[in-house]
């Protein structure tokens, strides 16, 4: 693979960030780059090192594969997977920030890339962003992309009783959202792959709400009068539907049959909202999980050094543990 400059990367990430793209008459959000996240994490962190796209020698990657159709829409998904057909690997669903409305799958191949080096199928994917397509259209594409994974689960010797799902941010509401619902046919969609089952075994939630609800949240009233991220992906306010924003918020589904999961933290508040009761509720019914704060950091921290490598290292042992891996 050809690796180009980080600073490439850069400037490239604030061009993009400059244009004023549309794609299928769809006018892209491009303010959430490495460059802004990049920008924020040295302004108080000059020493952060921002991780790079490396593929390891024992990982393959199959890229641009086509997951899902909606009418004339393709979404798109990457595969990375070990160099060795000894044994099925579990399954990881990586889904990307960017508070529903900007991001791509890019700014998770860094982890999937070392996630598959532990020994797992990881896959980064593409879903419908606010500007697109409204709440719940992610979470079917989400739903879709897992279905695909078992759907194709013979050729990347993925196994299909052992699927997790990844996500920062906005994505970490989506991956305990579509854990929580597992079975739910309302979250399901019709978009792809419909004879196979969507649930997950595990999430790894890296700082994502699961309760817009939640009293450490600033998705309901913004400060500024400006709808928030979430309204934006809702099209609507808390005030005028609040079941709709309930029903995102993974606390609301969460019950008996939710999978273990790990709650990985920046030192920002808000974006715990929901946290401490949701895990009331996973005590209440004995689920298992785990929650670890790393000490000083922003949001996006698992972009950047140091805490890319902890951040890997506790998602591993989490799965590992839970999938009973040695």
């Amino acid at each position: 693979m050809q690796k180009i400059p980080f600073i490439v990367l850069l400037i490239s990430s604030f061009a993009l960030a400059q244009q004023r793209i549309i794609i299928n008459g769809i006018q892209l959000d491009t303010s959430y780059t490495l460059f802004s996240a990049s920008k924020k994490m040295y302004k108080k962190f000059p020493d952060a090192k921002l991780v790079s796209d490396q593929l390891p020698a024992n990982v393959i990657v199959e890229k641009n594969i086509i997951y899902a159709k909606i009418k004339n829409r393709e979404l798109h998904l990457n595969v990375f997977y070990p160099n060795n057909r000894d044994g099925k690997y579990p399954g990881i669903l990586m889904v990307h920030g960017g508070g529903w409305s900007s991001g791509d799958e890019s700014l998770v191949i860094p982890m999937a890339e070392r996630i598959s080096d532990k020994g797992y199928v990881a896959v980064t994917v593409e879903y419908r962003l606010s500007p697109e397509a409204l709440y719940p259209a992610a979470v079917f594409d989400l739903k879709a992309a897992v279905r695909w994974m078992r759907a194709n689960a013979s050729k990347y010797n993925i196994d299909t009783n052992k699927i997790a799902v990844y996500g920062c941010s906005a994505g970490g509401q989506l991956a305990a959202l579509i854990g929580t619902t597992n079975d739910d046919k309302n979250f399901e969609g019709e978009e792809g792959c419909n004879n196979f089952s969507s649930d997950v075994q595990a999430i790894v939630n890296v700082d994502g709400v699961v309760d817009f609800f939640g009293k450490e949240s600033q998705e309901i009233i913004k400060p500024s009068g400006k709808p928030s991220a979430a309204q934006l992906w809702f099209g609507v306010s808390a005030q005028k539907d609040p079941e709709v924003w309930k029903n995102a918020g993974a606390f609301n589904h969460t019950s008996i049959h939710t999978p273990p999961i790990i709650f990985i933290n920046s030192d920002v508040p808000r974006f715990h909202a929901g946290m401490d009761e949701m895990i009331k509720k996973l005590k209440s019914f004995h689920v298992y999980y785990e929650t670890h704060t790393l000490s000083g950091t922003i949001h996006t921290f698992w972009l950047f050094n140091p805490w890319f490598n902890k951040t890997l290292n506790l998602t591993i042992n989490f799965l590992n543990k839970v999938f009973k891996r040695k």
